[in-house]
């Protein structure tokens, strides 16, 4: 049976989330687009709420949401602005491969403690000349007694400044290509680690992006994810529980856009008529809806299948993918339905369309997933 009515807890989750981007993101979301400012306020409100940390499980103090209920909160938090969700939801992809393949001690070392108090998390994988390229890196743990020195260089981190701490790869054995990986939990706090300035980035200029230096930095043996050499392996099953999440803040983002163009073609007139009643328009709007509504249903998809404990790879590259590309060109057509104005800061949709950008390229480019998709069509 197919059934596509959420549950009452799921609309209660829902409508959570939807209060919260109303009242707590979309009044401040040009502020911190202008000054670049990391919505502190924003994200502890979101952590009091129960809105960040949504996939740590229940024994850990979490409240173990399933994907799904993750991305509907995605969604809502995404269309007050997807800049201030990434730095709401970021903990997540961090997390996500310690919950994958940690340890239950290192669940309750550094996970249950985000519960406690709202800390942060990054997710350090990306380099300088790494990023759809994983097994480019260059980052290298070299094992010394007890404990790993760790030296390299990651790039565009999301939260970098912000974080307590960090889920970093690097090589144990770079012989080895992707298995010669590891993964590493690393207090922000430990010596030899430098945090570089804030990025000036298009869009999402809420996120905290930055470089991070690892110079002779020392990582006990016991913080290791899984064990050494399955660092690529629990990087990468990550993702097919963020894309969702990625791919429904995306649709959030596109959703806004949709609403935001009614609401002007209705109020806008030419030549004494709406511009809502031109075919012209009215079409391009009605382009837009069609795709929100096929990406959130290949959103839905993938949670359900991961949330089913079926391996959701392939739905979640559909869903990541086909939400960014129309994301980007939903906030297109929302800046043209507006005309000179869609082009003018006093606007919303000039911001729609910068914040949309990086949904193409960052947690696997759109390339990169058309590549999965093809491999798994190909065997």
């Amino acid at each position: 049976m197919v059934d596509f009515r959420l549950t009452d807890e799921q609309k209660q989750i829902q409508q959570l989330a939807r209060d919260f981007s109303k009242k707590e993101i979309i009044p401040v979301a040009a502020h911190h687009d202008e000054t670049g400012e990391f919505p502190v306020e924003v994200v502890k409100k979101a952590w009091e709420a129960g809105l960040v940390n949504t996939k740590i499980p229940v024994e850990y103090g979490g409240v173990g949401l399933g994907v799904f209920e993750s991305c509907i909160i995605a969604e809502e938090l995404g269309f007050g602005c997807t800049g201030i969700t990434t730095a709401i939801e970021a903990n997540n992809l961090a997390e996500a491969p310690v919950i994958v393949a940690g340890s239950d001690a290192l669940k309750k070392r550094f996970l249950q403690p985000m519960t406690e108090a709202p800390q942060m998390a990054a997710y350090c994988v990306t380099e300088p000349g790494a990023g759809s390229d994983v097994a480019g890196i260059r980052t290298t743990a070299v094992k010394r007694g007890d404990h790993y020195v760790l030296n390299g260089t990651k790039q565009w981190i999301t939260n970098a400044a912000k974080a307590d701490w960090y889920f970093v790869l690097a090589y144990t054995d770079p012989a080895q290509g992707h298995r010669g990986m590891t993964g590493f939990v690393v207090p922000r706090d430990t010596p030899g680690i430098t945090v570089g300035r804030k990025e000036k980035n298009m869009g999402q200029r809420a996120s905290d992006t930055r470089q991070v230096v690892f110079e002779d930095v020392a990582v006990p043996a016991d913080n290791i994810v899984g064990a050494e050499g399955q660092g690529f392996k629990a990087a990468m099953a990550a993702f097919d529980i963020t894309r969702p999440m990625v791919a429904a803040c995306a649709v959030g983002l596109a959703n806004r856009c949709l609403h935001e163009s009614i609401a002007y073609a209705r109020e806008r007139k030419t030549f004494g008529k709406p511009i809502s009643d031109y075919q012209a328009v009215s079409f391009m709007i009605a382009d837009m809806a069609k795709s929100v509504d096929a990406a959130r249903f290949l959103v839905w998809r993938s949670a359900w299948q991961f949330d089913q404990g079926e391996r959701n790879s392939l739905a979640a590259a559909m869903a990541k993918c086909f939400a960014a590309d129309e994301a980007m060109k939903i906030a297109t057509d929302a800046v043209q339905v507006f005309g000179g104005y869609g082009f003018n800061t006093e606007y919303p949709v000039e911001k729609l369309m910068r914040d949309a950008k990086i949904f193409q390229i960052y947690e696997g480019t759109s390339q990169i997933q058309r590549l999965i998709i093809a491999r798994h069509l190909f065997g």
